[in-house]
């Protein structure tokens, strides 16, 4: 299903570097929270998040939290992080991520939107015609929620990986 397919897969966010980015002529990346930069309704970054993000700072790369989760989870870990934020943005709807792509003023074709999940954030990497950059969880969640949409993720990644289309 193309409408999930991720334009690049990494492990971690941490695996990706602004030489990498600036290749592909990517100046901005709109970034989830949960399980991309921590684990859920952690109040810290994962393990060499923030080095990550000074490295893409000094690089010169726009960075905005876009989260599904709420205000209070999102402002303070964003802050903490010295990004702008948008909350409860409704993925895979594109509307917030738009607005997002309007504030930071790049095109669609400069800016990555990465997260690790295929049916929130890939889907909505393509409603809004940027590309998607797919992290592996980092931790598997215990909702039921969760757990169906990670294992209806299964089959689509083993063909992309199988594929050879995906960087």
């Amino acid at each position: 299903m193309a409408l999930f397919r991720p334009f690049m897969m990494k492990n971690r966010i941490t695996d990706l570097t602004p030489n990498e980015l600036k290749s592909l002529g990517i100046k901005g990346l709109l970034l989830d929270v949960d399980n991309t930069l921590a684990l859920h309704f952690d109040k810290q970054p994962l393990e060499g998040v923030e080095q990550w993000i000074s490295a893409m700072k000094d690089a010169g790369i726009l960075l905005t939290i876009v989260s599904n989760a709420p205000k209070y989870r999102v402002k303070p870990f964003a802050n903490s992080l010295g990004l702008s934020f948008r909350y409860t943005c409704l993925k895979p709807l594109p509307f917030k991520l738009k607005r997002a792509l309007k504030e930071i003023g790049l095109r669609r074709q400069e800016v990555f939107l990465c997260g690790d999940q295929l049916f929130t954030d890939m889907l909505c990497a393509h409603l809004s015609g940027v590309k998607g950059l797919l992290v592996t969880p980092v931790e598997c969640e215990d909702k039921w929620h969760f757990k169906l949409r990670r294992f209806l993720e299964k089959p689509l990644l083993k063909g992309y990986k199988k594929g050879g289309k995906v960087k």
